[in-house]
């Protein structure tokens, strides 16, 4: 089973920035084999979206760090730890940008790079990027295509409705040839048939504590992923799953351990990412949880 944890990069954790190279060779050391970083652009005070089915966004989101920089930090001071972003919000971005800067923690990492994608929940969030809220599925869509062209041709270019990338030289490559392999987070219907056409990996959560059945309800959306990949002519095997652990504030490490190799024997998935957000207030204390649930997961 594959075990990595959240970078510190939101609420007090990110005021504690000078140590994200320290926790990283920490827990890389320790045998974590991966760690993430997540995105927030702004946390409006009065959203007309909430988070997680809320009416507020959570304060820990008051707080946050640039994810690329933090994730280009944790590159640079390890050798072995995948580094993944689950998720960057896609139509936020320049494609242009986005490729430049993914590259760069690609290359600098030596080829580690798991790219995670989304298209968020926040109405302000994209307007503060100067980014209609409307159509975002197929913005992300003409975001992927995008990134593709620039990752695979030289000289790149990619012209659709929402996005224009006009022609030019890409000849930096990233180390993951053709490209790095590019994950997205969906639960709706439509998002999960767009990993079957085209992704390489899935990011679904597990909560803790969280409902009864929930690994049930888990491959029940990974039917529906592998249902589109063979419609699409595609290997549905070939399509990774990394599952992410969000654990509720106040929640022991027994109920998190338990509940991971509960999914993991249910359900046959063995990579998770757990996310320390809500349960720890300093980068000791995620450094002491999470070698903690490395020790016990480890047995």
């Amino acid at each position: 089973m594959k075990i990595g944890f959240s970078l510190p990069q939101y609420g007090p954790q990110a005021r504690e920035a000078a140590r994200i190279a320290h926790y990283a060779t920490t827990l890389e050391q320790a045998g974590a084999d991966s760690l993430w970083v997540g995105e927030r652009l702004i946390a409006a005070t009065n959203p007309k979206v909430g988070y997680a089915g809320k009416d507020t966004i959570p304060a820990e989101f008051n707080y946050v760090l640039d994810p690329f920089l933090v994730l280009g930090i944790a590159a640079a001071a390890t050798e072995r730890v995948q580094l993944g972003t689950n998720v960057l919000i896609a139509p936020l971005h320049r494609p242009a940008q986005l490729a430049r800067a993914l590259t760069t923690i690609d290359v600098v990492s030596d080829g580690r790079l798991i790219p995670g994608f989304g298209i968020g929940w926040s109405p302000e969030e994209y307007e503060a990027a100067g980014v209609p809220f409307t159509h975002r599925g197929a913005r992300l869509d003409e975001t992927l295509d995008a990134l593709e062209a620039i990752w695979t041709t030289d000289p790149a270019s990619y012209r659709g409705r929402f996005v224009t990338v006009p022609e030019h030289r890409s000849a930096l490559e990233t180390v993951q040839r053709p490209r790095p392999p590019i994950h997205l987070g969906a639960f709706s219907p439509a998002g999960l048939a767009r990993i079957g056409r085209r992704a390489d990996g899935w990011l679904p959560v597990v909560p803790v504590p969280g409902p009864p059945g929930w690994s049930k309800q888990l491959l029940t959306l990974r039917a529906i992923i592998d249902e589109a990949a063979v419609a699409a002519g595609r290997d549905p095997q070939a399509i990774d799953t990394i599952l992410r652990v969000n654990v509720a504030a106040g929640t022991d490490l027994a109920p998190v351990a338990d509940a991971i190799e509960s999914v993991a024997a249910d359900t046959g998935f063995d990579d998770f990412f757990v996310d320390l957000l809500y349960v720890t207030d300093s980068v000791d204390a995620m450094l002491d949880t999470a070698t903690t649930l490395l020790e016990r997961l480890r047995r």
